[in-house]
């Protein structure tokens, strides 16, 4: 049970009253506070300062010696990250740098084979013309051969 009351917030109503920094407040209406330590040591009087500070306050907020190292710590882990996401920001640039380029390796490929399958079709094309004229010149060789009676000059034609 006095572990749960060392754990509880230090801001809670007590007997204890803390002197009021404004003179309009009375005695009755000042506030008081609950905690496991002798309050007198913590509060001097009006000129102590609690130190209270919203999180939105646009004034640095005051560390203590024992919260600085994890402020340290808060601060080291968000250069990491900063640091992580500016290293993520070049790969992603470099990523998207080498997909440009790879999309444009392609389009000159498929233009590139495109070209080459042109080139074989009229290679093909010439390739069947000149089986076509090679094929027309041995009928006209056998018919030549067909009117050349002699022997001897029919098989000096002949392929």
């Amino acid at each position: 049970m006095e572990e749960q009351d060392e754990k509880e917030p230090k801001l809670l109503p007590t007997s204890l009253t803390i002197a009021s920094p404004s003179p309009t407040l009375s005695h009755s209406s000042s506030l008081t506070y609950r905690s496991t330590t002798v309050m007198s040591d913590q509060f001097v009087g009006p000129s102590s300062s609690l130190d209270l500070q919203l999180s939105i306050s646009l004034r640095p907020v005051h560390q203590h010696p024992s919260n600085r190292n994890d402020f340290d710590r808060i601060e080291s882990l968000k250069q990491r990250t900063a640091e992580q996401i500016r290293l993520a920001a070049i790969k992603k640039a470099y990523a998207e740098r080498v997909r440009e380029l790879t999309k444009r390796e392609m389009e000159m490929a498929r233009s590139d084979f495109a070209r080459a399958k042109h080139v074989w079709k009229r290679a093909r094309e010439d390739v069947e013309k000149a089986e076509k004229m090679k094929e027309r010149a041995t009928l006209q060789i056998d018919s030549t051969c067909m009117e050349v009676t002699c022997q001897s000059c029919r098989q000096r034609f002949k392929p």
